[in-house]
């Protein structure tokens, strides 16, 4: 399965791998020949790869966040928020390789109370002034257990951000609402009250994975 969100760069990559195997048939020289066709497979298989969308199950549990997103763990770390938690908060940011699933996910239900796009510069997503500096979409949820802010940070490479929500909309946990293409971060900020559930270096999952839970 295929996310609707690379529909047009996998129609793009398809014409033009055509086209090299096209050339390819027409060209006299064999290590020639070879080369476009092995550089035509290329690019439609890492295609198809980045933009796989596998379904996933959020695990039936009150009371948690889930990942947005596939990666590795940049950092766990207490922080102070004033956009929309307003107040000292525990925040996970979750490196995306361009080997992972891209395809970001809801990390709680409930509504969208705070949603803002911040035009920016392109620092390697990995270094922690990236959710500062970089080009994000900033999206908070609200629901009877509180507050949730989250972050799409675009990469070094990473040039365009998808985000499908909108100020108001009442979203459910493990629901699709965008991608950042091309190696990117997201960092999860949550409340004090709310357990950190993961550690730095530690591989999560899109919907799957419990980032935070709640303490009772």
């Amino acid at each position: 399965m295929f996310t609707k969100y690379g529909y047009s760069t996998i129609g793009i990559v398809s014409i033009i791998s055509f086209l090299l195997i096209v050339l390819g048939i027409f060209l006299n020289n064999n290590i020639a020949r070879i080369s476009l066709f092995v550089l035509a497979f290329i690019l439609i298989s890492f295609t198809l790869y980045f933009f796989r969308d596998p379904d996933r199950i959020p695990p039936a549990k009150e009371n948690i966040v889930v990942s947005p997103a596939d990666g590795r763990v940049l950092f766990v770390k207490e922080v102070i928020d004033n956009k929309f938690i307003n107040d000292k908060a525990n925040q996970i940011s979750i490196f995306m390789s361009p080997l992972n699933v891209h395809v970001n996910r809801i990390p709680i239900s409930g509504t969208v109370e705070y949603f803002d796009y911040i035009e920016g510069r392109y620092v390697a997503a990995f270094e922690d002034k990236a959710s500062e500096l970089n080009e994000r979409t900033e999206i908070g949820i609200t629901n009877k257990n509180g507050k949730i802010f989250f972050t799409q940070v675009a990469g070094f490479v990473a040039r365009r951000i998808v985000n499908e929500l909108n100020m108001g909309e009442d979203v459910k946990i493990g629901e699709r609402f965008g991608m950042i293409k091309f190696g990117s971060r997201v960092d999860v900020v949550a409340p004090l009250n709310w357990k950190p559930n993961v550690k730095k270096d530690e591989s999560v999952t899109a919907g799957e994975t419990i980032l935070f839970e709640l303490v009772e």
